[in-house]
C-alpha cells in the first residue's frame, strides 16, 4: 500500500461531503425565524424579572 493513500481517501471524503452539502435543502427562512423566536421566548422565561425597578433617588 502506498504510504500517502490516506491523503487520497481524505480528498474523496471531502468531495463527497461537499457534494452532500451542495445538494442538501437549505433551512427555510420561516423555520429559522421561528426557531429564534422560540429561543427568545425561552430566555424571557428563564431570566427572572425584578419585582420593582431600582431607582437611585430615595
Amino acid at each position: 500500500m502506498h504510504p500517502d493513500i490516506h491523503l487520497t481517501l481524505h480528498a474523496l471524503t471531502a468531495a463527497e461531503l461537499r457534494h452532500a452539502a451542495a445538494t442538501a435543502a437549505p433551512a427555510t427562512p420561516v423555520r429559522v425565524q421561528l426557531g429564534w423566536k422560540l429561543v427568545e421566548f425561552g430566555l424571557k422565561l428563564a431570566i427572572p424579572r425584578s419585582p420593582r425597578p431600582v431607582s437611585l433617588s430615595a
